[in-house]
């Protein structure tokens, strides 16, 4: 059987064995017939909310979040028709705030892709870099008595807006709704409190449960975002595609959590057994453009991977590992991925990144992973604890032969798109 797997911006096919392959994938969701329609009615019938004009008065000072260029997130599609309802309202001040949490800075081209050329130029915008460390004020202190700050941008503005996308997620169960305040426009060390070695090692902070569910991650980012809400939410569902399938706007918390209904609805997918090998990608670009984030992707294929089982991903990693950030000094200095689990809680470790290295020796703590990339070299490929495959259908078949009779496969073409679980 050929299966066709997301890969950069295209799908590339595999050839598989009949009859013990299993296909995996979200229940495919048509897109709305007319996403400006959807997005203005519910901008003026929101969840739990005045309508997003009322919220406004002649005069305020308004922030608008948005995601980064490593998320799928429609922005050019959806912000000119969320401005459009705030034009009629006199003297605004607004300002669009770029979420990279921990994240480089977008370029001025990439942000012209994300917004549209017309609104980049338009409109103000402030990329909230975590280490412009005077750029962040304390907005208050969680219950485990650590202070929050949030980039001052969007804690002085009159009227704060977020905008984002659904989706499940590998250790705040789903993303949107208050991650783009926590992490989105907080300070490192903020990051650094919400990510710690416990808070991602809990069992309850995985794929499909939020803050509603007993997630702790999850309940630690809606506690950040609360001391200093947003207003008003925006968030959409996408489909393959990227097209545009639900709309939940209003109350940060109501609304979101409509969204992740939707979303559950649509993507837990429910498999009868674990299997011996899974195949997954990283839902292809944004989400593959390197090895940090395709960490998802082996996160969701851990789910349903038997101990011992075998791990195979196809990721384009075109940005490599990246080169900013820690992820990769982290995998190079650890000399195996059980050593960087003993060692994690030592102060050479505090700094960001290290959950994606413990969710990534966490995987392999479960099963001996391969990966099929274009963006990295056999060495580098190594150096981050994984085996190169350059031919997914001549390995799969070498692992039918080494493992014997009873073997069984499953492929998540979509990767963290779908939230498999053992029934």
């Amino acid at each position: 059987m050929q299966v066709e797997l997301a890969y950069g911006r295209t799908w590339i096919p595999v050839e598989l064995p009949d009859g013990i392959t299993d296909v995996v994938v979200p229940k495919f969701i048509e897109g709305v017939s007319d996403e400006a329609k959807a997005l203005r009615e519910a901008l003026r019938d929101p969840i739990a909310s005045l309508p997003l004009k009322e919220l406004v008065k002649p005069g305020d000072k308004v922030a608008i979040v948005f995601c980064d260029g490593t998320r799928p997130m429609p922005s050019h599609r959806v912000l000119p028709v969320l401005l459009d309802e705030l034009e009629m309202v006199p003297d605004l001040e607004i300002v669009l705030i770029n979420a990279l949490g921990t994240h480089r800075r977008n370029t001025e081209t990439e942000l012209n892709s994300i917004l549209g050329e017309d609104i980049a130029g338009k409109y103000k915008i402030v990329q909230s870099y975590c280490d412009e460390e005077a750029e962040y004020q304390e907005v208050g202190i969680s219950r485990k008595g650590y202070g929050i700050r949030l980039r001052r941008d969007y804690v002085d503005a009159d009227v704060r807006i977020v905008t984002g996308f659904i989706e499940p997620h590998f250790f705040a169960g789903f993303s949107g709704g208050p991650k783009l305040v926590a992490p989105g426009v907080s300070s490192r060390d903020t990051i650094m409190h919400l990510h710690s070695p416990d808070l991602i090692g809990d069992p309850n902070s995985t794929w499909g449960l939020s803050y509603a569910d007993g997630n702790p991650l999850s309940g630690a980012i809606m506690e950040a975002a609360s001391l200093c809400p947003p207003h008003f939410s925006l968030n959409v569902t996408l489909n393959r595609h990227h097209e545009i399938t639900g709309v939940f706007a209003g109350d940060l918390e109501k609304a979101h959590q409509k969204g992740i209904e939707f979303v559950r609805e649509t993507a837990m997918q429910a498999v009868s057994e674990p299997y011996d090998i899974v195949i997954t990608t990283n839902s292809g670009y944004p989400l593959d453009q390197n090895l940090y984030q395709t960490v998802k992707g082996l996160s969701a294929a851990a789910q349903i991977v038997k101990d011992g089982g075998v791990i195979i991903a196809a990721a384009e990693c075109s940005d490599g590992y990246p080169s900013h950030g820690n992820y990769r000094e982290m995998l190079l200095e650890s000399p195996s991925m059980e050593c960087f689990l003993r060692h994690m809680r030592e102060d050479r470790y505090d700094v960001t990144d290290r959950w994606q290295v413990q969710i990534q020796a966490m995987v392999h703590h479960k099963a001996e992973v391969y990966l099929y990339t274009d963006g990295l070299t056999d060495e580098e490929i190594k150096d981050a604890h994984l085996r190169p495959c350059h031919d997914m259908a001549a390995l799969v078949s070498e692992l039918v032969s080494d493992r014997g009779p009873g073997v069984r496969i499953c492929v998540l073409p979509e990767g963290p798109m779908t939230i498999p679980y053992v029934k």
